[in-house]
């Protein structure tokens, strides 16, 4: 995508850097970016999923020893992925409209400074809301999870692997606007984001420390606001 423009003056044979510009995406940008977007909740998701991914596969295991007929832990793995290619689509959609609105810079971060506040005033207040919670809760407890949602063969292994991606997005999707924050190809804030999903859902006091969280952001995100007003 065009966010510079380059002239170059064959008199001189030199290079002159122009003001960023804004351009129409073409088809093939936009497939680009969701390519960007899958890859990167690949690579930020996959870490905290993994302790039901390992469950999954030890039962598989176990009914695979005991001769039982077993499903391929990557079947499970394809359903949970299904979900954030999902996400990554509309992820895709929301930056192409602020690129349109010329509201993102080079770095994909927000140029507006209400924006930002309002996207980080948002996932602080939703660290605190019952939906997070019951989606939070369910990706906490891989076990209960297999116990209530166990499916035999394989389209019920990739059925369970949507419900529990829809559970993690569910959980996770207001801290994932954030990368609009900081900047989506800011690659310390993506792992900053993704080390804090991944002790939300694995750490004991894992849901204490996003209530915690949520009062920050949506301070943040206050006096962010304010700074503008």
């Amino acid at each position: 995508m065009s966010y510079l423009a380059i002239d170059m003056n064959t008199t001189d044979m030199g290079m002159e850097m122009a003001m960023p510009r804004m351009q129409a995406w073409s088809v093939m940008e936009f497939i680009l970016t969701f390519v960007m977007w899958a890859v990167m909740m690949v690579a930020m998701m996959t870490p905290s999923a993994a302790p039901m991914i390992l469950v999954f596969a030890g039962i598989n295991r176990r009914r695979r020893k005991q001769q039982v007929s077993y499903v391929p832990t990557s079947v499970f793995l394809l359903g949970y992925l299904v979900v954030w290619a999902a996400f990554s689509v509309l992820a895709t959609a929301a930056q192409w409209g602020l690129h349109t609105a010329s509201l993102l810079s080079p770095m994909m971060a927000s140029t507006n400074p209400i924006l930002g506040g309002v996207l980080l005033l948002v996932a602080g207040i939703y660290q605190w809301t019952p939906l997070k919670h019951a989606c939070l809760s369910k990706c906490r407890s891989p076990l209960g999870f297999v116990l209530t949602g166990w499916r035999e063969g394989g389209w019920g292994a990739f059925l369970m692997g949507l419900k529990h991606g829809g559970y993690c997005a569910g959980c996770c999707w207001s801290l994932m606007t954030l990368l609009f924050v900081a900047g989506v190809m800011n690659l310390i804030w993506v792992a900053a984001i993704a080390g804090f999903i991944l002790l939300e859902k694995v750490v004991p006091a894992g849901d204490r420390l996003g209530r915690v969280a949520g009062i920050l952001l949506a301070g943040w995100g206050v006096w962010m606001v304010m700074g503008v007003l």
